[in-house]
This record gives structure tokens, C-alpha cells and sequence, in this order.
């Protein structure tokens, strides 16, 4: 049985809001440079190179690569033999999140409630998911999702008779419908199957794959390339103003679903999509 304090999982989470708003990962660096090297437009060379800047000073200065850093979802993957002492999973949880936004200087853009809107003014509550696994560790990963990218999803409920084309058209179909709104060039993060939230989750979960992988499933990793060369065509480029590279990349996760439908969730991140992990 590992003991991990209420303490140690506050100080990561805080650490994690940080570094996932200042540093972006080092595989999604690579691939905005990649596409800056493949991008035939010259105002679309320019975007991307004004986005390798961004996120290179950002990085060197400790400051966010975006001015919305966005809603904290926080995915743990917690061990059964874990023993979490000192307060409760989802406290800690919160109070990293408070510390981090705050301590870190981070806009906080959380409202209390949907409709009153009230400022929390200090970006809780997080979007907490919880997967229970076997082992003796906690692993936390806070995304922090912007809403330029968020209010582009979109969430279709095919009926089971429904073709692979169609599904491809309709992911392909809100990605054009997105247009400039999510800061492209775009990650598309799809969820396929479950229920309707599972979808949503699926799709958020598709956002965090490591963009130099391919699917371990040919038939998905097949899917994928076709889907982003035909994204690529639309012509929207980086930042909306023309261009062949519109997205960086496309990822499925798909699920187990019932007889009588196909969830499918199209969930958008931008061009500086974050996330931070640690394990403890």
C-alpha cells in the first residue's frame, strides 16, 4: 500500500496548472514547427511561425502561451492500492487548482454559476474525471481547455445504419463550421461510441494522445491520415487566413456502444493545446 499526502497531490496539481499553461509539450513544439517547414502559404508561414515565437518565449519567461488558460480539467488515474491521507482526493484536487491559478498568475475564467455569472476568481472548480487502475500510483494530467476551442464542439447521435463516409463527413463538416473560431490549426480529438458524455469524454481523452503515435489500431491510424488530408484541403490554414496546414492532427478513441446508436463527439483543441502529467 503507497500513502501519498493530501499536501503532495495540492503542490503537484499547482505545478501542473503552471507548467501546462507555459510550456507546451514537446511533441505538439515539434509538429507546429514541422508544419511551419510545410505550409505553402506565406501568410500561413508567418501564423506558425509567430506561434513557435509565442510558445519559445513563453517558455524561456515562464508565462502562458495563451492569454485564456482556460478551464482546468484535471484526469487521475488512481491505483487501488493508493492511500490518499490528510483530506479527500477531490479537496486537493481544488485547493492545486486554486494555488496554481492564483499563485501562478493565470486567468481565472471560471464563473459560479452558468447562468449568474459570477466570477470564482480563482478558476475552481475543476473538471475532475476519476479512472480507478491497479497499482500502487497516482497519475495526474491537467488540461486546461480555452473556450475558443470548446464552443466548437459538436456532438452527433448516427443511428447504427450509419456509413464510415458519413461519419467522416460530419467530422470533417465541423471542423469547416469551426472555421477560424478555434485557432488554427487545430488537434481534432474524436470519441466514438459509449453514451453521449462518454463520447464528450472519449473525445477530450483523444486530445491528450501523443501527437508523433500513430493509432495502434490500423484501421483507426488509417482513418486518421484520411481525415487530415481532407481537413488540410479545406484551405482555412493557421489562424483562419488561408492555407494548407488547418490541423495538426487527428485522434479516435473509440468505445464499445450499444446496438441501436453511434455516438460520435468532435471536440476541438487549438493550435497551443496543453496538458501537463506527473505520477506519484
Amino acid at each position: 500500500m503507497k500513502v501519498i499526502s493530501y499536501q503532495n497531490i495540492v503542490e503537484t496539481v499547482r505545478d501542473l496548472c503552471i507548467q501546462a499553461n507555459c510550456q507546451l509539450a514537446p511533441d505538439l513544439q515539434c509538429v507546429l514547427r514541422r508544419a511551419q517547414e510545410r505550409e505553402l502559404s506565406e501568410v500561413g508561414r508567418m501564423m506558425l511561425q509567430s506561434a513557435v515565437d509565442n510558445f519559445t518565449f513563453a517558455q524561456e519567461q515562464g508565462l502562458p502561451v495563451c492569454q485564456d488558460t482556460g478551464m482546468a480539467m484535471v484526469f487521475c488515474r488512481l491505483g487501488q492500492e493508493v492511500q490518499i491521507t490528510g483530506g479527500l482526493l477531490q479537496d486537493a484536487i481544488e485547493e492545486g487548482v486554486r494555488r496554481g491559478y492564483v499563485e501562478g498568475c493565470l486567468r481565472c475564467s471560471v464563473v459560479r454559476d452558468p447562468l449568474r455569472r459570477e466570477n470564482t476568481n480563482d478558476n475552481t472548480p475543476a473538471i475532475v474525471n476519476l479512472e480507478l487502475t491497479a497499482g500502487e500510483q497516482l497519475e495526474l494530467t491537467v488540461a486546461p481547455k480555452g473556450f475558443g476551442s470548446e464552443n466548437m464542439s459538436v456532438l452527433k447521435m448516427f443511428r447504427p445504419s450509419v456509413s464510415q463516409a458519413e461519419v467522416e463527413d460530419f467530422i470533417v463538416d465541423a471542423v469547416e463550421q469551426a472555421g477560424s473560431n478555434p485557432c488554427p490549426p487545430v488537434i481534432v480529438g474524436v470519441g466514438l461510441g459509449g453514451t453521449s458524455e462518454y463520447a464528450g469524454l472519449l473525445a477530450k481523452k483523444a486530445l491528450l494522445l501523443p501527437l508523433d503515435q500513430d493509432n495502434p489500431d490500423p484501421f483507426y491510424a488509417e482513418m486518421e491520415q484520411s481525415l487530415l488530408a481532407r481537413i488540410n484541403r479545406l484551405g482555412i490554414g493557421p489562424q483562419g487566413l488561408g492555407g494548407t496546414i488547418t490541423a495538426l492532427g487527428v485522434k479516435i478513441l473509440p468505445y464499445p456502444t450499444h446496438i441501436a446508436g453511434l455516438p460520435c463527439m468532435v471536440n476541438l483543441g487549438c493550435h497551443v493545446t496543453r496538458h501537463a502529467s506527473a505520477v506519484l
